[in-house]
């Protein structure tokens, strides 16, 4: 149940930072939020 919890914020949260990429103008912000997504999609797909 804890995994599925962990899972679905996760979800969630990568689904903000997406949206957020989208909207963003600048190139180096769209780049930070690329940082930050990156770890979550692997962690999501279970990919170390």
């Amino acid at each position: 149940m804890l995994y599925w919890t962990y899972i679905l914020i996760l979800v969630l949260l990568t689904t903000v930072v997406g949206i957020e990429l989208f909207r963003e103008k600048e190139w180096k912000k769209q780049m930070a939020y690329v940082m930050i997504l990156i770890p979550f999609i692997l962690r999501i797909l279970q990919i170390k």
